[in-house]
């Protein structure tokens, strides 16, 4: 029997969701690595007025990068989806409000994507049994 879209079922579609969000984070980190932006970011961080950048930077890149494995394995789910809304929160206040809401075509960075990651994040938080 062939399901209706989106021909998947409510648990399949979570776990959808809990790998695609694992996915983005993992190659946004792996991304500010492989490309040498680290300097920049710790740079803008200090800029907006927080210490030692650097550290701060590598401390959200390593939980990126673990946080990331450890929600595509699909452990520890809840406690590392609450981490990342807090980063993503921490991300709205540091750099994305002062650029308004929209992030693409109405805008430049804003925090409309940060605040749909932060649903999904809490979607697939409440989702775990």
């Amino acid at each position: 029997m062939t399901r209706p879209f989106p021909f998947l079922s409510q648990a399949q579609s979570l776990v959808l969701l809990r790998v695609c969000l694992a996915g983005i984070f993992l190659a946004h980190s792996i991304v500010r690595v492989s490309n040498g932006t680290i300097p920049r970011f710790a740079g803008y961080l200090e800029n907006k007025g927080l210490p030692q950048g650097m550290a701060l930077v590598w401390g959200i890149t390593v939980f990126e990068v673990t946080g990331g494995v450890l929600l595509l394995l699909g452990y520890f789910t809840r406690i590392i989806s609450a981490g990342f809304i807090l980063m993503l929160i921490g991300g709205i206040i540091l750099i994305h409000a002062e650029k308004g809401w929209f992030t693409g075509e109405h805008g430049s960075g804003g925090i409309e994507y940060s605040f749909v990651l932060i649903i999904a994040f809490l979607v697939t938080a409440a989702a775990k049994k």
